[in-house]
């Protein structure tokens, strides 16, 4: 277990506010999903891949409610701190390429926001790969990256998700993470772009096929 999970884990009940607070020096998830909902207005089925604990997955829940909701992640803790509706979603323990060949085109939208980074390199076209064989004709994938530069605050974040997760990370600058979205949905897919606040790190893509 990371030295962040323990040290989360003492705050008790008071775990999730306070992970909310600790995540918004960083990176504000309600305007992501404010983005997320103005380029995507009604989705009917959504996937969240690299769900985590469950805290995109709950805004996503609340600002689509007519919407069915499914959260992937290899982790355990998968949707642990997830308050929202029950009805319409549920969280699964797989991998993006087990879903993908049990469930090809079966999503209209596809988030996956801040997850790349912490995947080897070796994998990361595959999850692409994995994700465009998901998306049904005419589908959206919206995509969020802690983007790689030479500002005080990116090295800030890299430390502290170095230091919260333990994972080895390596985070991508805008041309890698451009390169990788045209391999695998081609060269005009990437439609929109955002930065979110409250630091132009946070880079938000939109992809349509």
């Amino acid at each position: 277990m990371s030295v962040g999970s323990v040290v989360r884990g003492l705050f008790g009940r008071h775990e999730s506010a306070i992970s909310d607070l600790y995540r918004g020096l960083f990176f504000n998830a309600d305007a992501f999903v404010d983005t997320v909902k103005r380029w995507v207005p009604a989705p009917h089925n959504i996937l969240e891949v690299g769900c985590g604990e469950g805290a995109i997955t709950q805004r996503l829940a609340r600002n689509y409610p007519d919407a069915s909701i499914l959260g992937i992640d290899i982790t355990p803790r998968l949707g642990r701190l997830y308050e929202g509706r029950t009805e319409g979603v549920r969280f699964l323990q797989t991998t993006v390429q087990l879903l993908a060949a049990k469930q090809p085109n079966g999503f209209d939208m596809i988030v996956l926001a801040d997850v790349l980074h912490h995947v080897p390199d070796s994998l990361r076209q595959e999850i692409l790969d994995s994700i465009r064989t998901l998306m049904a004709p005419g589908a959206s994938f919206v995509f969020k990256e802690w983007e790689r530069n030479r500002t005080p605050i990116f090295w800030l974040g890299y430390l502290s998700d170095r230091w919260i997760t333990g994972d080895r990370i390596r985070y991508m600058r805008r041309d890698e993470l451009r390169r990788l979205i045209s391999i695998s949905f081609g060269k005009r897919a990437a439609v929109a772009e955002e930065r979110i606040r409250p630091w132009r790190t946070n880079l938000a893509t939109l992809v349509r096929v």
